[in-house]
């Protein structure tokens, strides 16, 4: 789906496949959100083709926390120009369960080592900006990142539409997760997208969305 000029979303509506929605930015820097599940990439990789994007084409792969269902598919964009990066502290909890997560998913992590790690702040890709924010709680290395000249907010699992990130994996904390939400909830976004589900359109939509999860969500974390 076109989003914008220069932005595009891969996004799921089947209640029986567990994939992400995968984000893509046709700038500059032509940078892949969350490629997700390795089974289910080739939704992502006919989108890009839609567009005459071939994977040798990405410059940067952006994961917003370490979960499978978000990161799996970066080992098919590993060997190519691409540099991949995500969270310090979602690679540490990564590596530190590897060899859970190659028993319950079928690959080891190290085969995706990140070329760089993401920070808070300023990430300047020649000349498209956008803003990291360090977001545990549904994850301990989970990032927002926000894109200021459209009024973007990539909100990974960290928030929905009206619903917040699950808390009960490892690393999640619900304390965590209601603070990380309250710091972005000032940003002037007029489009919400999310890891799952369908996007927020509109300022209006996101503040009502923020406040709906203040008032109820957070009732259950």
């Amino acid at each position: 789906m076109q989003l914008s000029d220069k932005l595009h979303g891969f996004f799921w509506d089947s209640m029986t496949q567990n994939n992400c929605n995968t984000y893509f930015i046709d700038g500059p820097v032509r940078v892949l959100i969350d490629p997700g599940h390795r089974a289910l990439f080739d939704h992502v990789e006919r989108g890009l083709q839609a567009l005459g994007v071939a994977l040798a084409d990405i410059d940067m792969v952006i994961c917003t926390h370490a979960h499978p269902d978000h990161i799996e598919a970066v080992r098919f964009l590993k060997d190519l120009p691409a540099l991949v990066t995500v969270h310090e502290t979602e690679w540490q909890l990564m590596t530190a369960h590897a060899s859970r997560i190659q028993a319950l998913f079928g690959f080891d992590p190290l085969e995706i080592t990140p070329d760089l790690f993401l920070r808070q702040g300023d990430l300047d890709l020649k000349g498209l900006v956008m803003q990291v924010y360090h977001t545990p709680g549904h994850s301990p290395g989970s990032v927002c990142l926000y894109w200021p000249d459209p009024k973007v907010l990539f909100s990974g699992d960290l928030i929905f539409k009206d619903g917040i990130g699950r808390t009960d994996l490892p690393g999640g904390d619900g304390s965590l997760i209601k603070s990380s939400i309250r710091g972005l909830k000032e940003l002037p976004v007029d489009l919400l997208l999310p890891g799952h589900g369908t996007p927020v359109e509109g300022a209006a939509a996101v503040k009502e969305n923020f406040k709906q999860l203040e008032q109820v969500w957070f009732n259950y974390v």
